[in-house]
């Protein structure tokens, strides 16, 4: 057995690598891994089997045996500390592993493959895990996934490439995934905020999208996070700077994370074809509807979060066009266009500026508030897409413009430009905008006034205080009260940079008398500690124990605590001149002591002046308390050097800690700050909604109205054709009345109904031919034929009362018996007694005389009879008169 030992040490690396034996490739990973940590050279010989065969690192984590394979990602970490290779089997084998040890040595591996390169190819190789057949390799992925984005951020890691599989992972059947799927999701959100749902967000089911927002509802209140990990090249360029003495990675890497949103993430989208063919057409239209159609078609085609550069100029005369249009609402939808197509476009939008910048700067004359927000909003993108230098000289001559509502809002818009503006403006530009704000100081609008002395505070915070000075010396206390306190509460993003100092003398000799180490000279505006208390480290020396005046170090005008040269980077103080007296001594009015600490004290100061001492050192401050009577080439007199870097590293330490406290209320009012803006932002949004919903619903009232007068219109119209048809209904009813009465005098006029019943009676009453009296025939005709003929009359009658009886009628109701009577009478002369007729049916003038006579008498004579047998008692028997 220790012969095959020996025989196994002795077999080169590559092929222990490959053996078929677990415990020698256990050993051979062991033996590889202590090698390359005891060989950090990269040219070294022990890389080159590794280096010339990758297949080697391939076998090694995806080893058969587990304890095996450990050791193997092991000495594959070793390994990439200098060199890098292939993960698929990593992925595959070493993130799915049972071992927890193999799982996260696998993950360092990638962490490791991510910082000595870029983390582009590492993604790449990643992200085809995602659609394994196994679940349990898609989780392990995602889960690294989420551990490199959490280790490096979003903005080292492109965090696109993810972002499009996200919704096709939150659909797994398996939990484990779908788990780990909302963790990355959180992770991102963590970064990217709201600027990473226009990826994905659409392609999820409601259900998701709640789930999602449950989980986002919990990390929203978190800062945003810092990069833990840096590439190597992050690394070195950390290096550099520091040596430089610049401490500003961590800012510089905050500002960058803030940086990140949806135009950064998006893929750019082709709107031209999207946009109707119609819309030159349209917009041009004399109907202010067809205009703000074609806009409304024109902004759901440009609102995306990317547009592909083409070109808009045609697009963006038309929108500078409908600035001047008398619609409102044509104006704001115009402005949205504006907006929308600036942040589409940004670098490809400087172009067009100069074209629709001028007429919303005119249009800012309209007093309704959702007109000027909207045209605010469309200037502010306007201005991000390009910038401050672009901008100013347009913005400046608009804030000469007579009407106050132009230069009001011109106002606000350059100071939204100071705040957000990443650059610094130059000396000239500075000037400009300065003499600008301070014409307007002026104004006789308080509201100007204002603004005006808040663009020179925001200036001011850009420039600092010493640059705005000069601009500031002809103003009177109150205006620069006012413009201070703009200035103490202006937020940012620029910085004037000056020129770097010179570098500090860091080569010279810690210990060597005489020599100071100049702070870095702090930029304007910052904030410089308050001398308002010593320094706790400094010991009660007296200056006469120098060996020379400090006459180097320059008094600081804005009364700075000195600061040593082994002070930690960045605390922007500088040292102060101290006046020696006679013999050496300090001046006794000193409000406060200021005294370089890099002068090496005397021996036996040592002990009575620790490093932790604090303000009860003030005590021995006077001039009862120096010791005047040592001479100065007794400072030389020992070894004072490690006394004097002990004092300076115990001032370094507590500068240090007071620079830490300080950093860390400057991040915690960055975060205040950053949630205010969100929460400003939100409800500036929501403000915007509600006001386009004001004007929806203000127009729909307005229609209403229109509306329901033209109804009432209708309504009034239909009352007046009804009382005119009322008033023609009863004038045609009257002239009916008017009728029927003339009808009825011309039918009694003319009617010969007596005749006929009174002969008819006559007849009936039994006369015979020559003219006798029957009374049996009179009773038996009058039963039959007088009914009859009462019958007649009595329908006639009524007809008559109900006005339905016209004279047609009449005339055809009465004239057949007529003529039948006149007929028979005229032919036969009564019953029985023919009568000599004319020609043609007629009967002679003389017989119808005649027979009326006749008729006239009979009736006089029954009347007569009746009355007689009335006034008879014998009458009453008589059968003819009962039925008579």
């Amino acid at each position: 057995m220790a012969d095959q030992e020996e025989d196994f040490s002795s077999l080169p690396l590559s092929d222990r690598f490959a053996h078929k034996i677990w415990k020698v490739r256990k050993q051979a990973y062991e033996d590889a891994a202590k090698l390359f940590e005891a060989t950090p050279d990269e040219s070294d010989p022990a890389f080159a089997p590794f280096l010339q065969d990758p297949s080697l690192w391939k076998g090694a984590v995806a080893d058969s045996n587990v304890a095996a394979q450990q050791e193997g990602i092991t000495a594959l970490c070793s390994f990439l500390k200098t060199r890098n290779l292939t993960i698929s089997s990593i992925a595959e084998k070493g993130l799915s592993s049972t071992r927890a040890a193999a799982k996260s040595k696998s993950l360092e591996a990638l962490l490791l493959y991510i910082e000595l390169d870029v983390p582009g190819p590492i993604i790449e190789d990643l992200i085809p895990f995602l659609s394994h057949k196994q679940p349990k390799i898609i989780a392990a992925t995602l889960s690294a996934l989420t551990s490199i984005y959490n280790a490096y951020g979003c903005k080292t890691v492109d965090p696109k490439p993810v972002l499009k599989l996200l919704p096709k992972v939150f659909g797994h059947a398996d939990k484990n995934v779908r788990a780990e799927s909302q963790g990355l999701a959180v992770e991102f959100y963590r970064w990217l905020r709201e600027a990473m749902k226009p990826m994905f967000w659409g392609e999820l089911k409601p259900v998701q999208q709640q789930d999602l927002e449950a989980l986002f509802e919990k990390v929203k209140q978190e800062p945003t996070p810092k990069q833990e990990r840096y590439l190597r090249s992050q690394q070195a360029a950390m290096a550099v700077t520091a040596a430089a003495g610049e401490e500003e990675v961590g800012a510089d890497a905050e500002e960058e994370a803030v940086e990140i949103d949806a135009f950064d993430l998006a893929e750019p989208v082709d709107v031209m074809s999207k946009i109707p063919k119609d819309f030159q057409e349209n917009v041009s239209s004399t109907k202010w509807k067809d205009r703000k159609d074609a806009l409304d078609a024109l902004f759901a085609a440009l609102n995306v979060p990317r547009i592909k550069d083409a070109d808009f100029g045609e697009i963006v005369r038309s929108l500078a066009k409908c600035m001047k249009d008398a619609n409102i609402a044509v104006v704001t939808v115009a402005a949205n266009c504006v907006d929308v197509l600036a942040k589409g476009l940004r670098k490809g939008f400087p172009r067009y500026r100069s074209v629709i910048m001028a007429p919303m700067f005119d249009r800012l004359k309209e007093k309704k508030q959702s007109v000027a927000d909207a045209l605010g909003q469309a200037l502010d993108s306007v201005f991000v897409a390009t910038s401050l230098t672009d901008c100013l000289e347009e913005t400046l001559e608009y804030l000469k413009h007579k009407n106050p509502q132009v230069k009001l809002e011109t106002l606000r818009f350059l100071i939204r430009c100071l705040r957000t503006t990443r650059d610094a403006p130059q000396k000239p530009e500075v000037k400009s905008i300065a003499d600008a704000a301070t014409k307007q100081l002026t104004d006789s609008s308080e509201v100007v006034r204002s603004g005006a002395a808040e663009i020179l505070g925001t200036l001011m915070k850009i420039m600092g205080e010493r640059a705005m000075n000069p601009y500031l010396d002809g103003l009177d206390e109150i205006r620069k009260t006012k413009i201070k306190e703009y200035f103490e509460t202006a937020e940012v993003k620029a910085k004037d940079k000056p020129k770097p100092p010179p570098a500090p003398v860091a080569a010279a000799p810690k210990g060597a008398p005489g020599k100071k180490v100049m702070g870095k000279r702090p930029a304007p505006g910052q904030k410089k500690p308050s001398p308002r208390a010593p320094t706790p480290v400094e010991e009660p020396v007296s200056a006469p124990l120098q060996p020379k005046p400090t006459s180097r170090n320059p008094p600081s005008k804005l009364g700075g605590q000195p600061k040593s040269g082994l002070a930690a980077p960045g605390g922007g103080l500088k040292p102060q001149k101290r006046l020696a007296g006679p013999g050496g001594a300090a001046p006794p009015n000193l409000s406060s002591p200021r005294r370089p600490v890099s002068q090496p004290p005397p021996p036996q100061e040592e002990e009575v002046a620790p490093p932790p001492a604090p303000k009860l050192g003030l005590a021995g401050r006077g001039l009862a308390g120096r010791p005047l009577g040592k001479p100065p080439a007794a400072v030389g007199a020992t070894e004072p050097s490690s006394a004097s870097l002990v004092v300076a590293a115990g001032m370094s330490a507590i500068e240090r800690a007071e620079l830490e406290e300080l950093r860390a209320e400057k991040e915690r009012l960055q975060r205040a700050n950053e949630d205010l803006r969100s929460e400003r932002s939100k409800l500036n949004s929501q403000i915007h909604e509600l006001q386009n919903q004001n004007a929806q619903l203000i127009e729909d009232h307005t229609r209403d109205v229109l509306s329901i007068k033209a109804k009432e219109t209708q309504l009034v119209r239909a009352r007046s054709d009804h009382e005119a048809a009322e008033q023609m209904v009863h004038k045609q009813q009257r002239e009916m009345e008017r009728l029927k009465r003339e009808l009825s005098r011309a039918v009694r006029a003319t009617s010969p109904a007596p005749a006929d019943v009174s002969e008819q009676i006559y007849r009936d009453a039994g006369m015979n031919g020559a003219g006798r009296y029957d009374p049996t025939g009179y009773t038996g005709s009058y039963g039959r034929q007088g009914t009859k003929r009462l019958s007649f009359a009595s329908s006639m009658s009524e007809e008559k009362e109900n006005g339905g009886l016209d004279a047609a009628a009449y005339r055809g109701k009465l004239s057949p018996p007529l003529s039948a009577g006149l007929s028979s009478g005229t032919a036969t002369g009564g019953r029985g007694s023919p009568t000599p007729a004319r020609e043609g049916g007629g009967g002679a003038p003389g017989d119808g005389i005649e027979s009326w006579k006749r008729a006239a008498e009979v009736t006089s004579q029954l009347k007569a009879r009746i009355e007689q047998m009335k006034v008879s008692p014998d009458s009453a028997s008589s059968p003819s008169l009962q039925s008579a």
